[in-house]
């Protein structure tokens, strides 16, 4: 992302999660009603033809013919997310940490989150925008949100967690999406090791790119509109792993991994038939992994 700005990136998932809100309820995955609020020119216009009728559809066709795949991999991993955040709940869940937060609106929208406490962390600009855009929208300030400003690559995110009253010994879910293919290998790396320090047994649900898409990204549909469309925003990708090499890196770490799906399959878990016509972004994938137990971490940690 550019110095001083909020993420591109961000307003464009939230342009995708506005879309899918504005379809009939018998036809959307979710319902977003703060999405539309972190629009700004030209997507805001965007997001307002949607609305015209005639037009409706007209704009999600244009998404999904130059960047093929982009939104609806969006729609269907928020749809996904949504649903691993709830049941972790079950699980007794006492803190959501969200690491690279950008417009994720899942604090406000999710009723079951309202009881527990919320971690919102990211860097210091998309997160000036974001409480800006949530002041004006929200008629209370929420008291179960705590806002973390850091930037993966440069801070101490130990130190700054404390401060906001991160507690180690509680179960957590850590949700860590559409951020680590922007980072360094060392800011994964640190960052993962992070999160196995937290309370066993918590969860870390993160996404991530096949590293094909680093040296190969033709084998991949779209890649080259997509890549021209970060590379104007500054977003560039930068790190990616094979899923083959994901077990035994988070394992290294002190992570048991428990699932591992690509785009293409999450599209089918929700969109069903409609997904076969769905092509691109494969090689976007959801990952989740486990805190292991104090045993396990030693374990891991005594390996050569």
């Amino acid at each position: 992302m550019r110095q001083g700005y909020a993420s591109r990136t961000a307003e464009q998932n939230a342009l995708f999660r506005a879309l899918e809100s504005s379809l009939p309820e018998s036809r959307r995955l979710f319902e977003d009603p703060l999405a539309r609020a972190f629009l700004g020119w030209p997507l805001a216009f965007v997001g307002g033809v949607a609305l015209v009728p005639g037009l409706r559809q007209f704009v999600p066709w244009y998404i999904d013919h130059r960047w093929p795949g982009v939104r609806s991999s969006v729609v269907a991993r928020t749809r996904l997310i949504d649903d691993a955040i709830t049941a972790s709940l079950a699980e007794h869940t006492q803190q959501l940490v969200i690491l690279g937060a950008g417009f994720d609106s899942r604090a406000y929208r999710l009723p079951g989150l309202r009881g527990i406490t919320v971690f919102e962390v990211d860097h210091p600009d998309t997160q000036a925008t974001k409480r800006r855009v949530l002041e004006r929208a929200l008629p209370v300030p929420p008291m179960h949100v705590r806002f973390v400003g850091t930037d993966f690559n440069l801070d101490d995110l130990d130190s700054a967690m404390g401060a906001a009253g991160y507690r180690k010994s509680a179960r957590t879910f850590f949700l860590w999406e559409g951020v680590t293919n922007y980072l360094t290998e060392a800011a994964v790396d640190s960052t993962l090791r992070w999160c196995s320090r937290a309370s066993p047994g918590s969860l870390l649900l993160f996404t991530y790119v096949h590293r094909d898409v680093l040296t190969s990204p033709s084998q991949f549909v779209g890649t080259d509109r997509l890549f021209a469309s970060l590379e104007r925003v500054g977003e560039k990708l930068t790190w990616g792993i094979e899923p083959e090499e994901l077990p035994e890196f988070l394992a290294e770490r002190g992570l048991s991994l428990e699932s591992d799906v690509g785009a293409a399959e999450y599209r089918r878990r929700y969109f069903n038939d409609a997904a076969r016509k769905m092509r691109g972004h494969e090689f976007y994938r959801i990952a989740l992994a486990r805190i292991a137990t104090h045993a396990a971490r030693q374990d891991a940690a005594a390996a050569p």
